[in-house]
């Protein structure tokens, strides 16, 4: 395991702009490149630096290449179809993993603990997926983080991914190469969204 030295605090202006500027990009918005294993596996190491209280390791990475993502599709349109679901959504769902090149299910594996409860086991797993969305795109690639409903089908996630009993999936990380720039959206309202507690 690769240990670094962590630096003492200071300021850090390119990565403020980054963080203030910040813009997944959709799917529908990457192309065929995708980063090479050396490229990914930095982009891993950086999302695994997240808060992850008792050092449990909640979360786990399945890099899923562009063969997967084919089966993968195969296996929603199956799974859809016998579950009763509208055709133009299973066609929607299975459209996004034939068209990737690559993918990473962050899954969520949470750990028996005394101490520290699922939930703050599962927020984990949320850092971790927002943590390697950060890094691809600060490393040039886009990325999005996705879900729905095979994040936590039991079917699926048996057939498809091969999780272990209480697993799921925390996100679907859909990263490649950036094929368009999208607008920026409207931003929150921070004054409406904060309150200052002065005494």
């Amino acid at each position: 395991m690769m240990s670094v030295e962590t630096p003492p605090l200071s300021p850090n202006p390119e990565a403020m702009d980054f963080l203030l500027t910040r813009r997944s990009r959709p799917p529908r918005m990457q192309g065929g490149a995708v980063p090479d294993r050396e490229t990914l596996k930095t982009m891993l190491t950086a999302a695994a630096r997240v808060p992850d209280h008792g050092k449990l390791e909640p979360w786990r990475f399945l890099v899923l290449d562009r063969a997967a993502c084919a089966r993968l599709a195969d296996i929603t349109r199956q799974i859809g179809t016998d579950t009763g679901l509208a055709p133009e959504r299973i066609e929607k769902d299975a459209t996004g993993f034939a068209e990737a090149g690559l993918i990473v299910a962050v899954v969520f594996s949470p750990k028996p603990s005394d101490k520290i409860p699922e939930r703050e086991q599962l927020m984990s797993a949320a850092a971790a997926c927002l943590s390697l969305v950060n890094a691809a795109l600060a490393s040039g690639w886009g990325a999005c983080w996705l879900t729905g409903w095979r994040a936590t089908d039991a079917d699926f996630l048996t057939r498809g991914l091969d999780l272990f009993p209480g697993e799921s999936v925390a996100g679907f990380i859909h990263i490649g190469e950036e094929a368009r720039v999208p607008p920026d959206r409207p931003r929150p309202d921070i004054d409406a969204l904060t309150s200052w507690i002065t005494t």
